[in-house]
């Protein structure tokens, strides 16, 4: 069977098409767009502009899969959808003008999901630490043997602290030392300090572009999925110069997050440091493959 799952996200709405028969799925295709929905949050409403953003996105996608002849649509919400006042306004709308109805998925199905997804579907180590830094909410999962044994929502994503503390392009020494308050913050009232992993699994678009900005800077394998922590740091540190060399860099690696990379950077260092993480690596699969298999596929857990 063929499907499509659409993850609105505070930065992207991404869109992938999947083949999937039993507990086995394929990625047929993949299409994002910069919708930026957190960009159309003013004190906690979703402006008209952009659920209208929203519905454009859709009705675009759902054209898309009428031409393939899919007919199974999924689509569900994160932060920019449940981090609001009037969600359910917004998702009438978006019903109304384009016929698809949203789940929105509450911070703790969102992690539960992505940790399913780097499991199962992307075979992530049966023991770490799952991140997943979305625009607008970072999601942690620890787990052993396959089970998850602790795990938080917190409220901030790269986007989102772009958003509230970066005046510019990059962050000035007072703002990344605001950032850096706050995901430590954010950290401490989760109280989940006490937690050491080894070994990082990372899903969203802040540790793909990391992992590309490493592997260009360092000349690794464009490939190559795994950043040793410390190299992770001298990333940042690195990147924090904010000078024109640095911008080259990132517009040639990762256009689509050269304002929101530092202050991902800025949660993952921060993690890393707080798990004591020694390795992080990239999983291929996160929340839309972790989506797929439980709410389409009616697989729960890692075991066969």
């Amino acid at each position: 069977m063929k499907c499509g799952i659409v993850d609105v996200g505070s930065n992207t709405m991404r869109l992938s098409i999947y083949h999937w028969e039993g507990r086995r799925f394929k990625l047929l295709m993949n299409k994002k767009e910069m919708a930026g929905l957190a960009g159309y949050i003013k004190e906690g409403v979703l402006s008209d502009s952009g659920i209208l953003v929203a519905c454009r996105v859709l009705a675009g996608y759902k054209a898309l899969l009428d031409n393939f002849d899919i007919k199974e649509l999924h689509v569900f919400g994160t932060a920019p959808l449940r981090n609001i006042v009037n969600t359910e306004e917004a998702l009438d709308t978006i019903r109304a003008v384009t016929g698809v109805g949203v789940e929105v998925l509450s911070g703790a199905d969102e992690a539960a999901l992505s940790f399913l997804g780097a499991t199962v579907g992307g075979g992530a180590p049966a023991a770490g630490l799952l991140a997943d830094i979305g625009g607008g909410s970072t999601e942690l999962v620890a787990y052993e043997n396959c089970a998850i044994t602790s795990g938080c929502s917190l409220p901030m994503g790269s986007l989102s602290l772009f958003t509230d503390y970066v005046s510019g392009l990059f962050p000035t020494r007072e703002e990344r030392r605001a950032l850096r308050n706050r995901v430590e913050n954010e950290l401490e009232r989760a109280r989940t300090a006490g937690v050491h992993c080894a070994h990082l699994t990372g899903v969203g678009g802040t540790i793909r572009a990391a992992a590309k900005l490493y592997n260009a800077c360092s000349g690794a394998d464009p490939a190559n999925r795994v950043i040793p922590a410390e190299e992770l740091r001298g990333l940042y540190k690195e990147l924090k110069k904010g000078d024109q060399g640095t911008l080259r860099q990132i517009l040639r690696t990762a256009p689509d997050r050269v304002h929101t990379i530092l202050p991902g950077l800025v949660i993952l260092n921060a993690v890393v440091k707080s798990y004591g993480v020694e390795t992080i690596s990239v999983s291929a699969c996160g929340v839309r493959e972790g989506y797929l298999l439980q709410r389409v596929m009616g697989v729960e857990k890692h075991d066969e």
